[in-house]
């Protein structure tokens, strides 16, 4: 499955950049940063979950969010982009 994770990280604090670290490092493992606080994932339904429950054990949800869009279909049949483009394929390194 294609989704889209999104996160707002309070950063107000230490620890919540430290958070914000966190959060950034276990979707890298996911997926491919598309901006700041986004990433494209493609996923089996056991991924997401795996990738949801570690970030719920690293965010503060009191303060803090995490959204899961799923992509009905793929990103390359969904997306438009404008401006400055991520290439990217998936299974390929994406930082060179």
């Amino acid at each position: 499955m294609d989704l889209v994770v999104t996160y707002d990280i309070d950063t107000s604090t230490p620890r919540g950049e430290r958070r914000l670290a966190r959060v950034a490092k276990v979707c890298e493992g996911y997926g491919v940063r598309v901006q700041y606080s986004v990433f494209e994932c493609r996923l089996s339904e056991v991924e997401a979950l795996h990738l949801g429950h570690k970030l719920e054990d690293v965010i503060d949800p009191a303060v803090d969010s995490v959204r899961f869009y799923h992509i009905p279909g793929s990103f390359e049949d969904l997306r438009t982009s404008i401006g400055k483009a991520v290439p990217h394929s998936w299974g390929q390194p994406w930082i060179t």
